[in-house]
Formats: C-alpha cells, structure tokens, sequence
C-alpha cells in the first residue's frame, strides 16, 4: 500500500490578493478588506498586519490608522472571491487525481504514489502556475498527515522568503523536525481552538514539540479524542483522509444585517424575497427540495431602543425548491411575526428538512412542484449564472433596496458581470 502524503495548498490573504489582481499598482501596497457593512476587518496583507492591526478589528477604531498609513480598503465583494476561489481550484485539480476543497482558500492534495525527491519541485510547479494563471500567491505545505501539511503550509507562510512558499517535511532529517516542532506554537496547530491552547499553556505545554512529549491522557482530557488524533497525525500516523465527496448542507441560512434601520413591512419583505432567492438557488444546486422554512427578524441589541426579536416556522407538507412559493409562504410567517413600530436592523431565513427531490415520497393531496415550474426555475438559475446574480428577479426582491448592507469600498465584479469587465487604456 502507498504511503499518504499530503499537500495542503493556501491562497495568501485571499480576499485582499483578489483584489491586488485586477489593481496591480497596490501590489506592494498594504489591502485591507472589511466585512458586510464595512463593519471590521476580515482579510489583510503582510503589510497590515506589521501595522499591528489584528484580524476583526472594528473599521471605526482603526480608520485613522489606515488613513494615515496609506492602507488601501476594500468592502467585502464575495462574488469575486467566490469565482477567483473556483479558477484556482480547476487548476489544482488538474495537478493531482484527488483533492480536498477545504475552504474558499485551501485545498488538500493527494501525493499519494508520487516521487518523493520530485515533491517540492512539484509543488513550486503549482505555485507557479496558479499565480500565472490567476494571479493569486499561495504556499504549499507537504507532510505524511494533513495536520502536518497544515503545519507545514504555516510554516511555509511565515518564512516565505526562505521557503519560497514550500516547506516540506519530507526533506527534513529527524533532528531538523524536532527543531521546527520545537518552535511551533501549539495554539497554532490545526484542531487546537484558542481555549484549549490556555488550558495546554497552563500545564506548561506551549509548543507542538511539548504536546508530543505530554501524556496522552493529559492531552485525551483537554482536546478528547480528537486531541489523540492530532498526537498521531503529528507523529505521522494518518487518521483524517481526504473528504473527496462535498457533502449537502442540512440546512441553509441566508441573514444579513441592514445598512439602515427599517420599519416599514414592505421593505422587510424585499430583504427576505432576497434571502429565499439566494437560498432557493443553493437548494436547487445540491437538487434537494425544503420541508420547513424559518423567518426571523430582530432590532439592534447594541442600540438604546425598544427591543424585539421574533422567528416563526413552516412545515411544507410535500415540500419545494421553486422561489415563489417560498416566497409566499416566508411572507406569511413575516407577517405574523412583524410587529410596529420597531426599528428593525436584521432579518432571514432558515431552509430545514431537506431531503433530496428524487427520494422524496410524495403524497396524492400534496402540491408537488411540476415540471413546468422546474423547468422555469433550471433556465432562471442558467441565466443569473451566466449573465451574472440579480441578472433576471423576483419583482418582490424590490429595485431600489435602501436596506442594503453598506459596501461604500466594494470594487466591482470583475470576473462574472459583462458590464464590470476590466478596461484598460492602450
């Protein structure tokens, strides 16, 4: 049988590097992108985070020290980054038979079979070519476990000028390990959350080198099972293989805070025709069908107002994926559950029970979805992904939206909407 080996390949500060591509001149200019409604910081460059401007930081409180540093901003475009995120994961597809899509950044690949002295060399060839070919940096990190190829791809990160972007542990002799494990701090070792960290610091574990060293016991007590996975995957001994198959999501929330107050019903009705279209497109995509639908709405906790917060659910007796009907049936539960005269800063909605279409057991009462209306749903889904989201929608989704979510820095969508192309003057 092969031995596994792992690479884990990392999009560096993924939403800021998406936004340098289309605007080369901030290359070597520090990015920051803010989250929905420019509300704190979400992704940074290197440049940033020497400023000492940690992850989350609220954008109020720092603007002057953007400002002052020349700090280039960015709200948060996620269609962007979703499509960038597809372009570099074809690419990395085509290096290997098998991969993980771990986030929209990080993708695990399967070394396994592969020359080991060729590894590294090979690893700079997909470096390389998904920069080339995208523009996005990354570093790869390579072990016999995937816990030690994330490792791997942190040290990688932080010593980019000496790794060029590729650290693998496979070329390191016994004692070179035990140096890096030596230097490696444990709260940053996959799997370890920031509190067990503590609780390890405590017993004066700081390091992996020292995690290693601990009674499993001491480690089974503070991080359960999983924390003996983690000593065994450190140790070399695979136990997490790759997850090839994208599982279906249980359920799918669509939320989002306003960028003003509402309080009239009507405008909370444009937010949730909004939501359930977006969820509904999801839903179709994984060709499941919803059996309950959730609605909720709430005022603002961090301001001095009366306060309200309301949900209210549906069961669908022989369930859909048509956005119409889910429509109507959220705007019946939002109406239930409105009440005047609050100032509302947040609404959604919550798709549960969903099973797949073609294993549903259907009823002879029941108002199945036909195949004309599946029909109609599958050319409005092939439109919008073509042309781009929002292209063709429901009239009850509203045109103007003054609810929207701030994004006062949002660039445009560069790759997926004719209309936001890139120009450039000759």
């Amino acid at each position: 049988m092969a031995e596994t080996i792992f690479a884990l390949v990392d999009c560096n500060s993924f939403y800021c590097s998406c936004e340098r591509v289309f605007n080369p001149l901030m290359a070597q200019k520090p990015v920051v992108v803010l989250s929905n409604n420019d509300g704190c910081v979400v992704a940074r460059t290197d440049e940033v985070k020497a400023l000492g401007i940690p992850m989350g930081a609220p954008y109020f409180q720092i603007k002057d020290v953007l400002k002052k540093n020349d700090v280039q901003i960015y709200s948060s475009n996620y269609t962007l980054y979703g499509d960038m995120s597809s372009r570099v994961m074809q690419i990395l597809s085509g290096f290997v038979p098998d991969m993980e899509i771990y986030s929209i950044d990080e993708a695990f690949l399967s070394f396994e079979g592969f020359q080991k002295n060729q590894l590294t060399q090979y690893s700079h060839e997909i470096k390389n070519t998904v920069l080339q070919w995208t523009g996005i940096p990354t570093c790869v990190g390579i072990g016999e476990t995937k816990v030690l190829a994330k490792m791997a791809n942190h040290i990688a990160k932080k010593n980019k000028i000496k790794t060029s972007g590729v650290f693998n542990w496979l070329d390191l002799s016994t004692d070179e390990r035990i140096h890096y494990f030596k230097n490696f701090p444990v709260q940053d070792i996959w799997g370890v959350g920031s509190k067990s960290a503590q609780k390890l610091n405590a017993l004066g574990i700081n390091t992996a080198d020292q995690m290693m060293n601990a009674r499993p016991s001491v480690i089974r007590k503070i991080l359960t099972v999983v924390g003996e996975r983690i000593l065994l995957e450190m140790n070399g001994q695979s136990c997490l293989d790759l997850e090839k198959d994208i599982k279906d999501k249980k359920q799918i929330i669509s939320s989002r805070s306003f960028g003003k107050t509402v309080t009239k019903i009507d405008d909370l009705k444009e937010s949730i025709s909004n939501h359930i279209t977006t969820a509904a497109e999801k839903l179709r995509a994984q060709n499941q069908i919803c059996k309950n639908v959730t609605v909720f709405i709430q005022t603002n906790p961090f301001k001095n107002t009366p306060q309200y917060f309301n949900s209210a659910s549906m069961d669908l007796m022989s369930g859909t994926s048509v956005t119409p009907k889910l429509i109507r049936h959220a705007f019946v539960l939002l109406e239930a559950i409105y009440k005047q005269p609050f100032e509302y800063k947040k609404c959604g909605i919550i798709l549960n029970n969903l099973v797949k279409k073609d294993f549903l057991q259907t009823d002879f009462f029941g108002a199945h979805d036909t195949l004309k209306e599946d029909q109609l749903m599958r050319v409005l889904d092939q439109i919008n992904r073509f042309h781009g989201k929002g292209t063709i929608k429901f009239a009850s989704s509203g045109i103007d939206q003054f609810w929207k979510m701030l994004s006062e820095m949002k660039s445009p969508c560069y790759t997926t909407r004719w209309g936001e192309l890139r120009t450039t003057d000759f």
